[in-house]
């Protein structure tokens, strides 16, 4: 079974679930997990819609690029107690050489894209990190809070 990337410090353990991809098919149950933690997290329809679409691509990029990695899902919070949702891919791939190229938008390797995927996560969610080594793996950690509470 895939672990995340040692070197990212990433412990499986620590989450509430976590989805391996390894097929296409990963992609559409992680999607699926997301929504369903979401809603029973009580998250705004806007906001499901908005975390399900960054699992989407996220789990896309893990099987379009590196082949097999893992999406995590725990509960977190933020100042004054806020729920939130906290959602880490990672894999073992072949990293991306230039971050801020793929965060500019417009940039892709993949012949058939938009080149909107990365740029798209961190416009979605109100978290947004990356690490990636080339040679090692991509890590992205994003999140996402509850509105109104």
């Amino acid at each position: 079974m895939p672990r995340p990337n040692p070197g990212f410090g990433v412990d499986p353990e620590s989450f509430d679930i976590v989805v391996h991809i390894r097929r296409e098919q990963d992609i559409a149950t992680a999607r699926q997990v997301v929504k369903n933690f979401a809603q029973e997290n009580g998250f705004s329809l806007s906001d499901v819609t908005k975390a399900t679409t960054a699992v989407s691509e996220l789990a896309r990029n893990i099987y379009r690029y590196a082949g097999t990695g893992s999406v995590c899902l725990r509960r977190t919070t933020r100042d004054r107690g806020t729920p939130g949702l906290e959602i880490v891919a990672v894999d073992r791939g072949p990293g991306i050489p230039d971050v801020a190229r793929v965060l500019s938008g417009g940039f892709s390797t993949y012949e058939r894209s938009l080149g909107i995927g990365l740029a798209g996560v961190r416009r979605l969610m109100d978290e947004f990190e990356i690490r990636s080594e080339p040679g090692a793996g991509t890590l992205v950690r994003a999140a996402k809070y509850r509105r109104g509470f």
